[in-house]
């Protein structure tokens, strides 16, 4: 009897396992062939796939609606990073903690792409309206704190962010730099194209004045097309504005004949409906692009579809032939 029921034990106990080990080489990942491209934000993510065709895999750090600003790695991005062959950032004023990790990341494999290393920056609030160029000199004279980040919103620097991941890509993989570099070329004509497109819509607009009730994320775009950008606070999203600048802008809202005033998306348009409601203007969004919601990653949005949408709403807000 006992030895009858050892024998089932025996015979459950290896049944259990089989399942179990069946189950682990089911859950096993699978090896994906090709480069391994890990970006942080969604531009830097859509020009890559663009480069990468179906020459390499390419994946976004940021998880879809999250505010990039405040975002810190989790140690299973480390591993994704450091797994990589190429990694693509932003710049140290948009992804500060960067640095950090590269330093304890081992692996000689990993190529690291700064993507905004040929941009010339600016400063991020009226107060300092002067270019500064990245550079070692120029880090012992100036404080980068107050630089503004969002360089892909000004689309000549786009085409230069492109040439930089461009160049990371080839480093990484030179066996297909023939495809990646025409892909860029195909890219950088269509960053070409939405300018022209911009500058042609944003020619007869009835105000120059692009009214924000936001952070100062839209800086790089108002200098680009000749527009002065009113921003209620600072490069950080969650910077506090006062009380004196909120009564500013609304007095601006008013003294300029403005019809709305914008906000952003994937941020909390609440205080920005409170100040157009004080000011009688209705609220437009315009989009950032540092991120996308889970909507818009459900339809595969990209870049240029979003700067498509913020034209028309520029166009609406600007008063543009009517609009």
């Amino acid at each position: 009897m006992k030895v009858r029921i050892v024998g089932i034990v025996v015979i459950i106990f290896s049944c259990c396992a089989a399942l179990f080990l069946s189950g682990c080489k089911k859950g096993e990942e699978k090896p994906v062939a090709g480069l391994q491209v890990v970006t942080t934000l969604f531009p830097l993510y859509d020009f890559a796939r663009t480069i990468a065709g179906d020459k390499a895999q390419v994946t976004m750090l940021l998880p879809p609606g999250i505010e990039p600003h405040t975002f810190e790695p989790r140690p299973e991005d480390m591993i994704r990073i450091s797994r990589a062959g190429l990694f693509v950032y932003t710049n140290k004023y948009m992804e500060p903690w960067v640095e950090k990790i590269i330093t304890g990341i081992e692996s000689k494999s990993l190529r690291i792409v700064n993507a905004g290393e040929r941009v010339t920056y600016r400063a991020g609030g009226a107060k300092d309206e002067h270019d500064h160029k990245e550079g070692a000199e120029h880090d012992q004279h100036h404080d980068h704190k107050g630089m503004d980040p969002h360089i892909w919103l000004d689309f000549a620097n786009a085409a230069l962010m492109v040439d930089t991941i461009l160049d990371g890509f080839i480093a990484a993989d030179p066996v297909n730099s023939g495809v990646y570099h025409q892909n860029a070329e195909t890219l950088k004509k269509r960053l070409i194209a939405l300018d022209l497109h911009y500058r042609k819509e944003l020619s007869s607009c009835s105000t120059k004045k692009l009214l924000h009730g936001g952070h100062y994320t839209f800086g790089y775009l108002a200098r680009r097309y000749n527009l002065e950008y009113h921003a209620l606070s600072g490069i950080s999203s969650d910077s506090e504005p006062s009380a004196e600048r909120m009564a500013a802008l609304v007095r601006e809202i008013r003294s300029s004949g403005a019809k709305y005033l914008f906000a952003e998306e994937l941020l909390s348009p609440r205080l920005t409906e409170t100040l157009a409601k004080e000011a009688g203007v209705g609220v437009l969004m315009l989009h950032g692009a540092h991120n996308l919601s889970r909507d818009d990653q459900s339809k595969n949005v990209t870049f240029f579809d979003l700067m498509e949408r913020n034209l028309l709403q520029l166009e609406k807000g600007l008063q543009c032939r009517g609009k």
